[in-house]
């Protein structure tokens, strides 16, 4: 089973382990810091994935940024906020505070199956392999 990565942490900080086109067994994608062609064509433009600063500074993460957290951030966290119950700035935020490794194992237990021990994708509440509904 692939477990929490800190290369699958993208700088937005979207955990792309539980995202639906990573999990996905058809043309799935290897996460925001994969090979492009592996990516749905709104991750390829994804405006903070190409931001300058992101990917000049040590993290590779929006939290290193004098303008953390931006309007482009801001935006895309109210829509994960509301339609996924996943927090983007919430994740950066306990990466900085706490460390990776730390926010890694707390996402794990977040987000792996009780059922059946997948990992569970944000876009779905219901688990992908064993369809036991489940509320984060």
């Amino acid at each position: 089973m692939d477990k929490m990565r800190s290369e699958l942490i993208a700088p937005c900080g979207m955990n792309c382990r539980l995202c639906m086109a990573f999990q996905r067994d058809k043309k799935n994608c290897g996460g925001c810091k994969s090979d492009d062609c592996t990516k749905p064509a709104y991750c390829i433009s994804c405006i903070l994935r190409s931001c300058f600063t992101i990917q000049n500074n040590s993290s590779g993460l929006c939290y290193e940024c004098d303008k953390f957290p931006c309007r482009r951030l801001k935006q895309l966290d109210k829509r994960y906020s509301t339609k996924y119950h996943m927090s983007m700035i919430e994740n950066l935020k306990n990466i900085k505070q706490n460390g990776m490794k730390e926010f890694l194992e707390n996402e794990e237990a977040r987000w792996t199956c009780t059922e059946c021990g997948s990992i569970v994708s944000v876009h779905r509440n219901v688990c992908l392999v064993c369809k036991t509904q489940y509320i984060t």
